[in-house]
């Protein structure tokens, strides 16, 4: 048994625009639950490229490997097997474009292959992924949902926490140009 958990949401950007910025697999960790960080400072996006990705609660990096590429149309990423005491875990993260009036609706999915005595726990990762997509699918509509002619900036906070500001604040995102031209916020 395989959980597999999708819900849709609609950002209004040209599917170019949304492909663009799912094709550079770093983007993941701005909205994804299911992913603390991605590096991949050399990788070109497309088929088959690999990233080193942390997934939630895992202390070393895992290979998410670029499994399915069809320009404007569907990304899938793979993730490292996973290792622990129950058996096996591969998370594997789906997204089908389609363009709808004046933006673009996008499928978004979550498939854990389990093995060994994870099976057993199948319904406990589908409810957990039942909770967290749909607010991972909020998130990346808020990310992308400003009107398609609108640069992509995600909040801006100084290096250092900002003077008079809070200091646990994240320091500042730099911004990156994707292959489609727009920027955001890595």
């Amino acid at each position: 048994m395989m959980p597999s958990v999708s819900t849709s949401v609609f950002v209004s950007r040209p599917d170019a625009e949304v492909f663009d910025f799912l094709a550079d697999a770093r983007n993941l960790a701005l909205w994804s639950s299911g992913v603390t960080s991605v590096d991949a400072d050399d990788v070109l996006p497309g088929r088959d490229a690999a990233y080193g990705y942390r997934y939630p609660g895992r202390r070393r990096p895992h290979r998410l490997v670029c499994d399915h590429f069809e320009p404007c149309r569907r990304i899938v990423f793979r993730g490292q097997r996973m290792w622990s005491p129950l058996g096996t875990q591969v998370p594997v993260y789906g997204f089908d474009l389609i363009p709808h009036g004046d933006g673009t609706m996008v499928r978004l999915s979550v498939t854990s292959c389990l093995s060994a005595a994870l099976l057993l726990l199948a319904p406990v990762v589908a409810m957990a992924w039942r909770r967290d997509l749909p607010a991972d699918a909020r998130k990346f509509g808020d990310i992308l949902g400003g009107s398609a002619a609108a640069p992509l900036h995600g909040p801006q906070v100084p290096a250092s926490g900002g003077s008079g500001g809070d200091p646990g604040a994240p320091a500042a995102t730099p911004l990156r140009t994707a292959p489609g031209g727009f920027d955001y916020a890595h």
